[in-house]
């Protein structure tokens, strides 16, 4: 069954009328690995380098009919026009706090129960890493994945960042980018399917996620990731929020 109603495919539809034909026109795209996206409800687990990462991984999905239902930000879903797009839609609002944390899970296990694809960035928020490497993930992805059974499909994609770099303040049209998706296999946690959800648990879980995400990028960029995964906290960053471009290192996506 879709996790799906009148109201929502009808925003689906009307927001692939526009944005499709925009996406289409200004970036070439490659998408590879499709395969392996589930029939059923799924999470979808994707590297995280730039804001417009959604609608490059929502047109994906969206093509493959599974419409995206995306963990987004408490505070867009306020903006009148914006908010309104993302209710419709059925997107997942979350609140910086435990209590807001755990409902936000909740609804994002009625999408998954009900057959649907959540986006789950488990990095939480834009790389870190000053070569846009994925960096060390957060549980949420992971605790969802042991709770309902849902398997975790992790994707890797490559090019978004060279037409609005991290942090950028507008669009590099020319010359015609193209962005590279690649879907890998379900990432293998039966397991600890069984196992109390400790810290000790989703860490495993979560670093597994990580390995495959970061196996795909790496895959896509022709290169060597770093032996270490960047740590945040270990570099005296923040590990939520926009980071300021000093502390950010590079942004326009070179190695």
């Amino acid at each position: 069954m879709e996790y799906s109603s009148s109201k929502e495919r009808a925003t689906f539809v009307f927001l692939a009328s526009v944005l499709r034909p925009v996406m289409n026109a200004l970036l070439g795209k490659e998408w590879r690995g499709l395969e392996n996206i589930p029939r059923g409800g799924f999470i979808a687990a994707p590297n995280h380098v730039t804001e417009i990462d959604p609608v490059v991984v929502g047109h994906m999905l969206y093509n493959q009919k599974r419409p995206p239902h995306f963990l987004a930000k408490a505070s867009l879903f306020r903006i009148p026009v914006v908010g309104r797009a993302l209710h419709a839609s059925n997107q997942v609002p979350v609140e910086r706090t435990t209590a807001g944390a755990n409902n936000s899970l909740k609804v994002a296990q009625e999408v998954v129960d009900a057959g649907g694809s959540i986006i789950i960035y488990p990095e939480g928020t834009l790389t870190r890493d000053p070569d846009l490497w994925p960096m060390k993930g957060h549980t949420g992805a992971a605790r969802l994945a042991l709770q309902t059974g849902a398997p975790v499909v992790p994707i890797g994609h490559w090019g978004a960042q060279e037409v609005f770099p991290r942090y950028a303040k507008r669009l590099y049209l020319f010359p015609r980018k193209k962005v590279r998706v690649l879907v890998g296999a379900p990432v293998d946690l039966e397991d600890l399917r069984d196992k109390p959800l400790t810290k000790t648990t989703l860490t495993e879980a979560t670093d597994r996620i990580m390995v495959a995400v970061t196996a795909l990028v790496a895959e896509l960029r022709g290169e060597e990731p770093p032996a270490e995964r960047w740590d945040p906290a270990a570099h005296g960053q923040k590990t939520t929020g926009r980071l300021d471009e000093d502390a950010a290192g590079r942004t326009d996506g070179t190695a």
